[in-house]
């Protein structure tokens, strides 16, 4: 074979092959679509790492990351999911009702993984637990349901007082769902209750300003991402006016807050990066049934409490599953 013979056979096979980048399989990549921010959500984004890590993916060794934060403004979420879907990610990981409405808006195909606090079959998000159907699954942490048990146990921690309020976020598509079932659990206890309105934080020391002058006795903080990403700010404004509150998660309490009850926040996110690590290996979110929490935390600040004049009653010390000193 002569030397240009050995060129054209040599330049043969390089155009056949394939180009190096094609033969590589791509890294697969989560878009993580949040209604809060970054902070105050980091637990919860270590937990979903954790999960990942348990189905054996490894941010940044063989999964990408894309993060998309709304800071508490619902009406970026459309534009942050519409973003996320035009990069074609593999999986979407919501977290809240707000952001996972704004994905499933913005994809019939994607694989959705959600964390909501209501009844997403209410919600027509899944056409059932056990057999969501369509492209989204999750785990339902049920704040919504969980509202008028918050009631009893604030009723029971002061059980003179006869007016309280609710505060939710006017933004959250399941406030009314949440003043109404709070109003009725009110009134079988023959409570009057003062509905509060916050979406800013500027509206939440006014929320706050306006519950001094309503001389309620206590106040019920409705489940939503926007509040959780706010916690330290409503619990240090909860301490400044003297409010005894009662609030959805643990981490509320952790950060001074003097009551919560409800799932693990972390627990739940962990799961949410299981069921993301096992829809990137190949598995439907129409086979993954939708989670539902199976206990819930009754968690205490006692310095609070003593901060605040009160005193634990001992039912309700004896049923907490932890009491911070």
């Amino acid at each position: 074979m002569n030397r240009r013979e050995l060129i054209l056979l040599l330049g043969g096979a390089m155009a056949a092959a394939p180009p190096l980048r094609a033969q590589q399989r791509a890294m697969p990549v989560i878009g993580y679509l949040i209604s809060g921010s970054p902070g105050p959500t980091a637990p919860s984004l270590a937990a979903f790492r954790q999960g990942l890590g348990e189905t054996g993916y490894v941010e940044g060794q063989n999964v990408a990351i894309e993060y998309r934060w709304a800071e508490g403004r619902y009406d970026r979420l459309p534009a942050l999911a519409a973003d996320l879907v035009g990069r074609k990610v593999d999986v979407i990981t919501t977290g809240a009702i707000p952001a996972t409405r704004a994905a499933k808006d913005a994809t019939s195909t994607i694989p959705i993984v959600f964390l909501t606090g209501t009844d997403p079959v209410a919600d027509r998000l899944v056409a059932s637990l056990a057999r969501p159907g369509g492209n989204l699954t999750g785990v339902t942490v049920l704040n919504v349901e969980l509202m008028p048990k918050r009631l009893e146990l604030i009723s029971e921690l002061i059980p003179n007082a006869k007016t309280i309020a609710l505060l939710v976020n006017p933004n959250n598509s399941n406030a009314e769902a949440i003043i109404a079932d709070v109003q009725q659990a009110a009134r079988a206890k023959e409570m009057q209750l003062h509905i509060l309105k916050a979406g800013s934080e500027g509206e939440i020391e006014s929320a706050f300003a306006s519950f001094v002058q309503l001389r309620a006795g206590a106040l019920v903080v409705g489940g939503d991402a926007f509040f959780t990403s706010r916690r330290a700010q409503l619990v240090t404004v909860a301490s400044r006016y003297a409010v005894l509150a009662i609030y959805e998660y643990r981490e509320f309490p952790d950060a001074g807050g003097l009551i919560s009850y409800g799932p693990s926040l972390t627990g739940t996110w962990r799961q949410l990066g299981i069921y993301a690590g096992r829809i990137l290996k190949g598995a439907k979110p129409t086979d993954l049934p939708v989670q539902q929490p199976t206990t819930f935390e009754l968690v205490i600040n006692l310095n609070t409490a003593k901060a605040l004049g009160l005193k634990i009653p001992p039912s309700i010390l004896a049923r907490a599953d932890e009491v911070i000193e």
